[in-house]
């Protein structure tokens, strides 16, 4: 029996122009006053999840940086884990060195730095997040202690593909994976979706045979392996689809809604 559901934001619990849809809304509701705790697991900042939640009017717990921070729906921090200060000073000089081509992003707590605000790209996620970055100097934010849950690297497909692959055989001590075919996220080796959902499970005193988990990328595959059952989106790419239990419809058809109605969760 499901007592908690777990989702993804981007390309599952909203529509591709990054809005929540009616249904969609409807469905969280649904399960709230059903008793049913509703959790948003995503690879953005807190900052970038809850204007989501305050347009749907809710507060609930969330797992942010891919399971790296997870709060209590009153925001209290339940776990958070950095990445170690000298593996990371590495890992932006070998960013540099080998693909100057990129946008590299720092994320320490509720704080988003970047070198240049002005960049295409940053300014591309601050349309879709509404997340507001702060120029600084990631060695300097390493010197002064605040070390970051992930460091984001925005770039054309091909090279963030290569990216993923040299980085993650040169850092074995963090976990690097594509997000989207243009984002690649870099946090410890420890921290993955599944972990924060149980942080969350825990909290809850539930197991993981009574959650559900609704993913469609790459990054969600722990989490979808994890969970009791698992949910790929129909826009998910094959190898996703292949690791969850069962497959709904895209998020530009309501999947989210579809599921949780047609497994009698909800109502229509």
């Amino acid at each position: 029996m499901v007592k908690i559901v777990f989702s993804d934001i981007d390309g599952t619990f909203l529509t591709p122009d990054s809005k929540v849809s009616e249904r969609t809304g409807k469905a969280v509701r649904s399960l709230l006053a059903g008793g049913i705790p509703f959790v948003l697991v995503s690879a953005r900042m807190p900052e970038a999840i809850y204007p989501i939640t305050d347009q749907l009017g809710i507060q609930i717990p969330i797992i942010s940086y891919s399971g790296g921070l997870v709060l209590t729906k009153e925001g209290e921090t339940l776990a958070s884990t950095d990445m170690a200060a000298a593996d990371t000073a590495r890992l932006l000089t070998v960013i540099g060195t080998k693909f100057p081509q990129v946008t590299v992003n720092y994320y320490a707590g509720r704080h988003w730095y970047v070198r240049d605000r002005s960049d295409k790209r940053v300014q591309t996620e601050i349309d879709i997040t509404t997340a507001q970055p702060i120029e600084g100097d990631f060695d300097e934010r390493l010197q002064a202690g605040e070390l970051p849950n992930k460091i984001l690297i925005m770039a054309d497909p091909a090279d963030c593909e290569q990216a993923e692959r040299e980085l993650a055989a040169d850092f074995p001590m963090f976990h690097v994976v594509r997000s989207a075919p243009f984002l690649l996220e870099i946090m410890d080796r420890s921290v993955s979706k599944a972990t924060g959902i149980r942080v969350m499970l825990d909290h809850f005193g539930l197991t993981a045979a009574e959650s559900l988990s609704f993913g469609d990328n790459y990054n969600d595959l722990e989490m979808l392996r994890y969970t009791g059952a698992s949910v790929a989106m129909g826009n998910a790419p094959e190898p996703v689809k292949a690791a969850a239990t069962e497959v709904t419809a895209p998020n530009t058809d309501d999947g989210i809604y579809q599921y949780l109605v047609r497994t009698g969760l909800i109502e229509a």
